[in-house]
């Protein structure tokens, strides 16, 4: 009884009474079924097989080897024809297959792969013969296989030993001189630690001298840095005497000239002015005795306190601003910030000048404004309104001492005003000769327009 089990490329392992094929058998089947391949037509192959039609037989037998065995187990047609194919190959050995008598010199292999694929008398026998003939010669030929892999084994066995014998001399020889190196580099060693902890020591010596050196040589030069700036101090000092000396000296008379002479315009303005005004005709009577007194009863001290103006009345700065040669200086920022603080700095002197602007134009006064330079971020381009002088004071000079120079350049008994609330500059003005008025009174006057 021949069972036999095909498949497609994954199973197609035949067996034989129900063991598989000998691997040697079946590669050699494979390989015949592989060559006769290529002499049969597409139409004469299994369908299976059709794609493998333009394969060479090596790359048929690689990748359609379980394909081809199959094939040849489940299709009795296609194994006819591949054996009439050996036959025709291989007539000699396929005669004696028929005959029964085996050639004596023939590979059983070879023997047992055609009696599998021709299927003569006692075909089963000469496979299973072949098999256990092909498993004999792969035990003799695996066991000595072995004895010559032992035998190399132990050859190299040997080697490896007196290797390691060398080796574990060779070792040991290096050891010893390596010991004696490492005691000679411990003895070095110890005496270079020596060296560098008493070259530390002269290091840190050496540093401390160097820092105390360091520290006396940064006092010096603070001593010095100090004497330098004291000296340039008192050089800047003599030069700006110097400079104001002989600027006085070029200028002291003219600057005299000119306060006698606004002195004088003013007195002839004011005396035109009376002139104009008291137009009248010479006469005898005395002025005392044209004054008409107020009769007992008829009109009380309230009364005429109620006809003062007010020191906050604006009506105040309109009478000084009228009189002849006035000059009204106003503490810019003083005033800014009494009446709108709230505006950027360059909003709050742009909307004062341009209201001085329009007092100017309306009384004839001279107007100077002065702004204190230390709030400046940056320098200001500004054009000066029309008949307002703009001043801001310098580095390390306040608003303040500005306009008290200003007022001590007046000739006395020029009608002098200064507008400001801060208290040290009304006092100041006012020993000065000028007559202060509060920073709300001008911003009153200003609004009125």
């Amino acid at each position: 009884m021949v069972e036999t089990r095909g498949g497609g490329p994954g199973d197609g392992a035949a067996e034989v009474f129900g063991r598989p094929l000998p691997d040697g058998v079946r590669r050699r089947v494979v390989q015949m079924v592989s060559d006769a391949f290529g002499g049969l037509r597409v139409g004469e192959l299994p369908a299976q097989l059709r794609q493998y039609a333009r394969f060479t037989p090596s790359r048929r037998a690689k990748f359609a080897g379980n394909a081809m065995a199959a094939a040849l187990e489940t299709d009795p047609v296609f194994r006819q024809r591949i054996g009439e194919k050996f036959r025709e190959d291989q007539p000699e050995l396929s005669g004696a297959l028929d005959s029964g008598s085996p050639l004596p010199a023939a590979d059983p292999l070879d023997v047992a792969a055609a009696a599998y694929v021709l299927r003569p008398a006692g075909w089963v026998k000469l496979v299973t013969a072949a098999g256990e003939e092909a498993q004999r010669a792969d035990a003799e030929r695996a066991d000595e296989e072995s004895r010559a892999e032992l035998e190399r084994l132990r050859a190299e066995l040997a080697a490896a030993r007196e290797q390691t014998r060398a080796d574990t001399e060779r070792l040991r020889a290096e050891l010893d001189a390596a010991r004696k190196e490492a005691d000679s580099l411990h003895r070095k060693l110890r005496a270079a630690l020596s060296d560098v902890k008493r070259g530390e020591a002269a290091l840190r010596k050496a540093r401390a001298e160097a820092e105390a050196v360091r520290a006396e040589g940064q006092a010096q030069v603070s001593a010095a840095e100090s004497e330098t700036r004291r000296i340039k101090g008192r050089l800047g000092e003599a030069e700006t005497v110097l400079e104001a000396t002989r600027r006085a000296a070029r200028e002291g008379r003219s600057v005299e000239d000119m306060r006698v002479r606004l002195l004088l315009d003013t007195v002839l303005d004011a005396a035109q002015g009376l002139r104009r005004e008291l137009a009248l005709p010479p006469v005898s009577v005395r002025p005392a005795e044209t004054v008409d007194a107020v009769e007992p009863g008829r009109m009380t001290p309230k009364d005429i306190a109620a006809r003062a103006l007010s020191e906050h009345d604006p009506a105040i700065l309109d009478q000084l601003l009228a009189l002849p040669q006035a000059h009204l200086v106003v503490d810019g920022y003083n005033v800014t910030k009494t009446g709108y603080p709230q505006m950027p700095l360059e909003k709050q002197r742009l909307r004062l000048l341009g209201q001085l602007s329009q007092l100017a134009a309306q009384t004839g006064a001279e107007v100077t404004c002065v702004f204190d330079g230390a709030e400046l971020a940056a320098p200001v381009l500004l054009a000066p309104p029309r008949g307002v002088r703009v001043l801001f004071s310098k580095p390390g000079v306040t608003a303040d001492e500005l306009i008290r120079q200003l007022v001590r350049a007046e000739p006395p008994g020029r009608p002098v005003i200064v507008a400001s609330t801060d208290r040290e500059v009304a006092d100041g003005v006012a020993r000065a000769g000028a007559r202060p008025v509060a920073s709300a009174v001008l911003l009153k006057r200003l609004s009125r327009g």
